[in-house]
């Protein structure tokens, strides 16, 4: 026999939870039965002794006029309780007795009398036992006590036939609980065979199928419903992760044609390799890939672990006021600007210097002749808005241009716009220092996102538009 079937922790589920209703039920048999078998036995008990002391009363008030001798013989009958009885003299000599009953006293010590006693279980030596009352009494001839004894007997089979009816019945109901248990627990498992079965069929190419939900509003449709929310979270993501790889294919793609292009134009004509070669087409594509792998690289850990950052003092202003003049060095068409106040937050200063760029960069990218930056603080925290006069987000594009390579500018070219991952690296970073990120509509008609950051050891200012 294998020795694991002896273990219930390699049980399945029905078996267990049969092995526990029989093994309760059984428990509660055993404890019901005692306690079922104590009182019928107390019971019986006091019964009988009641039985005892009304036939000994009886006797003795008989007894009061009348020697023992001439007692009623009815007195002396026995019954299914009333076992033997004796009237003893003073003198311990059985003067009157029950039919069959012993010649010997039952004890010899005289009870005065008015007086009674009870001496409890009095084995008489091979013949029953008896349950012994005794009453003081006064005939005409003299004191006398008056012995009664309850026959156990019949109680002790009244017991017994009860204790065999519970051993008998006792199993047959634990077979029984155990068998319904184990079909009940079967039944009611039978659903999550179904979602089990249906989810070990589902593969990577089927992430579109559900397990079906019960009707019953209970714990097992809870988990139909939780296992389609997770198919449904694992299909978005093994979409996400297809498109991810498609789009950073499609990004790669093109700096890497143009540099093989140029390597092998160096390969075939080395004559034609020079500075206006390398610079106009080999280090800014190498540049470009270079970003992007570190955009992705960035990504893939916000994805894996989450962002880790440092923490320290970083003042958002001194951020806004280099972005506001780097701006203005590289696009001097444009008009920056700016309403900084003094804003210090806890944070990664390269982070936060990069979410500042990101977004200054896009506004750079979509604006038409003016950029708004703008750094206060609120009862909220640390406010960061960069605002452009471009064409603008439509509502329904606000929570997409969040996700990776989304870009609402259709022509994919260089000049037009980047790859798609600025403002997915911006929603990682803000998350990741507790942050939260929204967009609207500028004053100006373009797009204005406003970050609003914790703030820990600010300090506020009147903005100030002269930088």
């Amino acid at each position: 026999m294998d020795r694991n079937l002896l273990d219930p922790r390699s049980w399945n589920v029905r078996a267990r939870s049969a092995a526990a209703a029989a093994l309760v039920v059984t428990i509660c048999l055993v404890l019901a039965g005692g306690a079922l078998l104590m009182v019928l036995y107390r019971t019986l008990e006091h019964s009988a002794r009641d039985a005892a002391d009304t036939r000994a009363r009886q006797i003795v008030e008989e007894l009061r006029t009348a020697a023992p001798g001439g007692l009623d013989s009815s007195l002396f009958a026995t019954d299914g309780q009333i076992g033997t009885i004796q009237v003893i003299d003073s003198a311990g000599i059985v003067v009157a007795a029950s039919p069959g009953a012993d010649r010997l006293p039952v004890t010899f010590e005289p009870v005065p009398p008015g007086d009674s006693r009870y001496l409890g279980n009095i084995d008489l030596g091979g013949e029953p036992d008896y349950w012994i009352v005794e009453q003081g009494a006064q005939s005409p001839s003299g004191p006398a006590t008056v012995v009664v004894g309850a026959d156990r007997e019949p109680i002790e089979g009244i017991l017994g036939t009860v204790a065999l009816l519970m051993a008998i019945g006792g199993p047959v109901v634990v077979a029984l609980v155990a068998v319904a248990s184990y079909r009940l627990v079967g039944a009611a498992l039978l659903p999550v065979e179904r979602i089990r079965a249906r989810v070990a069929a589902i593969s990577t190419d089927r992430l579109d199928e559900r397990v079906p939900v019960p009707d019953t509003q209970d714990e097992i449709a809870r988990l139909a419903e939780t296992m389609n929310s997770m198919l449904g979270r694992l299909e978005s993501g093994h979409r996400a992760q297809q498109r991810f790889v498609s789009d950073a294919s499609h990004e790669l793609r093109s700096p890497l044609a143009t540099i093989t292009a140029a390597l092998e134009l160096a390969h075939t004509r080395p004559e034609l390799v020079d500075t206006s070669l390398v610079d106009e087409s080999l280090l800014p594509e190498a540049r470009r890939m270079n970003h992007l792998l570190a955009d992705l690289l960035l990504l893939a850990r916000a994805d894996e672990n989450g962002l880790t950052h440092t923490s320290v003092d970083v003042d958002i202003d001194d951020l806004m006021y280099a972005e506001s003049a780097r701006v203005r060095d590289m696009s001097p068409e444009l008009v920056v600007r700016a309403a900084i106040a003094p804003v210090r937050v806890v944070g990664d200063p390269q982070q936060l210097a990069r979410v500042v760029r990101n977004l200054v960069d896009n506004a750079r990218r979509h604006a038409r002749r003016e950029i708004r930056l703008i750094c206060r603080t609120s009862s909220d925290g640390a406010v960061l808005e960069v605002a452009d006069d471009g064409p603008g987000i439509a509502l329904l594009d606000r929570q997409r241009i969040f996700e990776r390579f989304v870009r609402l500018d259709t022509p994919r070219t260089r000049d037009s716009g980047g790859a798609g991952l600025g403002l997915a690296i911006v929603a990682e970073i803000v998350a990741t220092h507790g942050g939260t990120i929204d967009v609207t509509d500028s004053d100006t008609g373009g797009a204005r996102f406003v970050i609003t950051l914790p703030v820990d050891g600010t300090c506020q200012s009147s903005p100030d538009f002269s930088r």
